[in-house]
């Protein structure tokens, strides 16, 4: 009986949900999906073309805004093959092994992502608050040493989550409310105990998107104290504009990110279709908003840009 309990494992699939009740459109939507992922593809690289051809924008801010670059065509690529295999073959099934994987890939790019949206955030602080020690504070060595260890410290945290789910039985219903693999929705199919995978999850979350948005929070409570302090009013104002493509980026971000969690957790029947358009919000609009936005409010990105295509 065991062994036909461990093949049934073995061999079981979950099914990934594109919108749910419009089937028979889907491939009407598969067009503004594949129009984001091909925008955001160009424009996440033409940032990072644009950044590393042209030895002015070899600085703090724009490494950073490289990092952010890098981390969301990342994402995109661990999202792309199943969200477009929904909507343009109607292929549902994912392996456990191929889901686990995905779901690692896509939690450690997110949480990557809030570690660089922290560094940016730090990024002003010292521009701000400290502009004439910039340069011999954000060296290239201090900003690789901060972005491996962030790597490192997602990586570390995430790679125990696919084993957490394997360890777990899965005889409850199988389909999924994304397109894509998440450990809060994945470990919610299995029959088995799941207190482990909520409390190691959540400890996650807590540890570091929790403790970066309160890092980033602090640090424009300092950048507002800095700049309140400034007699200049046209000074002040020039300070705080150079922050606005970031805070967009912070609110694009962890709003999403928050409202899904809160609605895995605590969410009921009535918010499935809530979760599904912000589950598409989370891990899309940010690497799609990202590059334009920082191509409109940034004066250096923006003129490399147009001199690039008017060649």
């Amino acid at each position: 009986m065991s062994a036909v309990n461990d093949t049934k494992f073995n061999s079981a699939v979950f099914l990934l949900t594109g919108i749910p009740g419009q089937d028979d459109i889907h491939r009407w939507i598969s067009i503004p999906f594949c129009l984001m992922y091909v925008i955001s593809t160009l424009g996440n690289s033409v940032i990072l073309f644009i950044i590393k051809t042209d030895q002015t924008l070899h600085e703090p801010m724009y490494i950073f805004l490289s990092m952010l670059a890098v981390t969301d065509l990342g994402i995109l690529i661990s999202t792309m093959p199943t969200t477009l295999g929904i909507f343009l073959f109607n292929s549902r099934e994912i392996s456990l092994d191929v889901c686990f994987a995905q779901l690692f890939f896509i939690h450690s790019l997110s949480y990557i992502e809030s570690s660089v949206l922290l560094l940016m955030a730090f990024d002003r602080f010292v521009a701000i608050s400290k502009p004439l020690r910039y340069a011999s504070i954000l060296t290239p060595v201090r900003i690789a040493r901060m972005g491996l260890f962030f790597v490192l410290r997602s990586v570390a945290l995430h790679i125990p989550l696919p084993f957490l789910l394997k360890r777990l039985r899965y005889c409850q219903t199988n389909v999924l409310s994304h397109s894509y693999c998440l450990h809060q929705e994945v470990m919610k199919m299995a029959c088995s105990d799941i207190t482990v995978n909520h409390i190691y999850g959540l400890s996650i979350k807590l540890s570091t998107v929790g403790l970066d948005s309160l890092l980033i929070f602090l640090s424009y409570v300092m950048i507002l104290k800095t700049v309140l302090s400034v007699t200049s009013h046209a000074e002040c104002l020039r300070a705080l504009n150079t922050c606005v493509s970031h805070l967009f980026a912070v609110l694009l971000f962890y709003t999403p990110e928050i409202g899904l969690s809160v609605i895995h957790r605590f969410g009921n029947s009535s918010s499935h279709l809530l979760q599904i358009l912000l589950g598409y919000i989370y891990l899309l609009v940010p690497p799609l908003m990202n590059p334009i936005v920082y191509s409109m409010k940034n004066k250096n990105i923006r003129e490399r840009i147009i001199r690039a295509f008017i060649k």
